[in-house]
């Protein structure tokens, strides 16, 4: 793998993802989305994927593009509530749900990416994320055609808080990431905004190849090592895309101003 990793757009940093690939993708809520790969691979026309993501975006943007042109079979996710047509798909037979605590997704990436086959947790002990029944898939009609299985439990003792119940996790090892970032060199160094970190490093971390759209290619030596939230390593390829990207709000909330205080600016 050459140290240059950028490629000349996005439609070539995906052209070789197949029909039944399985992703990882970064974004929180609709921070951070990697816009332009989810388009390029929407005209580049892979079917039948798998991905993991905290959320499906909304309807007609972010992975919303995807899952409304029919692309996705199974979802991995921690959030669903935002997207119609994810809940059409879902309750009408025609998609696949692994509903997965959002830190718990984290970690199962992180660890994939660090060669941990599996690890347990205190999250979702208790409940059917651990217990087994959580609807999958249905059938047409309705009716449940999978549903999830029972957990390995363990008691451990932590330090001096007793013995607790723990739910076994396998971690998630996937064939390809997209991710978004601020900033990032010619090697795949990478530096990402605010929340867009929340699920983009791990992502990347367990892909066997990383896409990375960033808004701005630097020479290295540019970043401060210290900086790098993301080191190139993990990083297979790079695509600039400009800052002059779409950011929409997912829920835009307005407080009243202050008697007196309109046309003045509020925080």
């Amino acid at each position: 793998m050459s140290l240059d990793k950028t490629v000349a757009s996005a439609a070539e940093a995906v052209a070789d993802i197949p029909d039944g690939s399985l992703l990882a993708v970064g974004g929180f809520g609709l921070s951070g989305n990697p816009i332009q790969l989810i388009e390029a691979l929407k005209e580049q026309g892979a079917k039948d994927l798998s991905i993991v993501s905290n959320n499906c975006g909304v309807d007609g943007w972010g992975l919303g593009i995807l899952l409304g042109a029919g692309r996705i079979s199974k979802m991995i996710s921690s959030y669903v509530g935002e997207n119609k047509e994810f809940a059409r798909q879902y309750l009408e037979g025609e998609l696949e749900v692994e509903l997965v605590p959002q830190g718990t997704l984290a970690e199962k990436l992180r660890a994939g990416g660090a060669g941990i086959p599996a690890f347990y947790t205190r999250s979702g002990v208790g409940t059917q994320v651990a217990d087994g029944g959580l609807p999958m898939k249905y059938h047409q009609d309705g009716t449940v055609a999978k549903a999830s299985q029972p957990k390995d439990i363990r008691t451990f003792e932590m330090g001096r808080t007793g013995e607790k119940a723990y739910a076994l996790e396998e971690s998630i090892v996937t064939d390809f990431a997209l991710v978004h970032a601020a900033v990032g060199d010619r090697h795949g160094n990478l530096v990402f905004n605010k929340a867009t970190r929340q699920f983009a490093p791990p992502a990347a971390m367990s892909a066997s190849v990383c896409i990375a759209q960033v808004e701005r290619i630097v020479e290295p030596g540019e970043i401060d090592p210290d900086q790098v939230h993301l080191p190139g390593v993990y990083v297979h390829r790079i695509v600039e895309v400009g800052p002059d990207i779409e950011k929409p709000i997912e829920k835009r909330t307005l407080r009243t101003a202050p008697a007196g205080t309109e046309g003045e600016e509020t925080r």
